[in-house]
């Protein structure tokens, strides 16, 4: 339904005085957290002490927490209606490094009172692994490739159990590259500002991306419309290659086009950060995120995404 007083849509009335937790309220939480405004009670998980007034400049109520230490999150249970986690994985993990333990300590303190009635966990799109450019939809197998793809997967899989033993309706979104132009570092322009090579066409790998304002609408579909442990391909409808994104993105603000090299140079001049996203080619289908949630993409490209 449309709305005149924000860009993402409003909510039926009848929803109007839940209390949503977002867990991981970081910059598509907070466009999560404005669409919701004056709608439902907001609550966010935090650990920092400076973001307590930024939370509470927004609407939100600030809930102390640290999702490393378990023993804080007991005021959790049962303090929200719907749950959104947005919190990612730890970057670095010891002894069961497959495992996401954030994930797991808040599905545990959830489940010690009664459960919410939804839950969105957003994924990663990496959970797929390298597809070789072809076309990917929700029931192909995961192939996670990366120790961070496969703590994600890990996630889903809690958050499969999780919704099946305490009768939550949980969705999963696998999410690709964000992007957006309020968003800091949401856009190609200062990595073309500092001439960072790209992979010539034969080398090249497909690539993925959603607007960030798009993804906060996806999680309220999914929030009030997601199936039961269910997953949705969260993307739009563009379909480049890595390099042709950054050709577009150049093109568009004027700046030269970024050299292009094959793989074997690049694999001695560029990041290993980087590479690892070099290394894997996938095109996402999003029917389902249409049909199911339906959806209307604002953005369904990057090049209207960008301008």
């Amino acid at each position: 339904m449309p709305s005149n007083q924000n860009s993402l849509g409003a909510l039926p009335a009848r929803f109007r005085r839940e209390r949503v937790l977002i867990v991981g309220c970081g910059d598509v939480g907070l466009r999560v957290a404005r669409a919701l405004h004056a709608r439902v009670r907001l609550l966010a998980l935090t650990s920092s002490g400076h973001r307590r007034a930024l939370l509470r400049s927004r609407g939100i109520t600030p809930l102390a927490g640290d999702l490393d230490s378990p023993a804080t999150l007991a005021r959790l249970a049962g303090v929200a209606t719907r749950v959104v986690h947005l919190a990612p994985p730890a970057a670095e993990a010891s002894g069961e490094w497959w495992r996401d333990l954030r994930t797991a300590a808040l599905l545990l303190a959830l489940r010690r009172r009664r459960a919410p009635a939804s839950l969105v966990y957003g994924s990663t799109s990496g959970v797929y692994g390298d597809c070789a450019g072809e076309r990917v939809d929700e029931t192909r197998p995961l192939r996670p490739g990366t120790p961070r793809a496969q703590r994600r997967a890990d996630a889903e899989r809690a958050v499969r159990h999780y919704s099946r033993a305490a009768h939550v309706r949980a969705s999963i979104l696998r999410i690709p590259g964000i992007y957006a132009a309020d968003r800091e570092g949401g856009t190609p322009r200062e990595r073309l500002l500092k001439g960072t090579p790209v992979l010539q066409s034969n080398d090249d790998v497909y690539t993925n991306h959603i607007h960030a304002d798009d993804l906060a609408r996806a999680v309220l579909a999914a929030l009030w419309r997601g199936k039961p442990q269910r997953t949705y391909n969260t993307s739009d409808d563009s379909e480049l290659k890595m390099g042709d994104y950054f050709d577009l993105a150049a093109d568009l603000y004027g700046l030269p086009r970024p050299t292009r090299l094959p793989r074997t140079a690049a694999q001695t001049e560029l990041p290993l950060m980087l590479l690892s996203f070099m290394s894997e080619s996938r095109r996402m289908e999003n029917k389902r995120l249409k049909r199911e949630l339906r959806l209307v993409l604002r953005y369904p490209t990057v090049a209207v995404g960008l301008r």
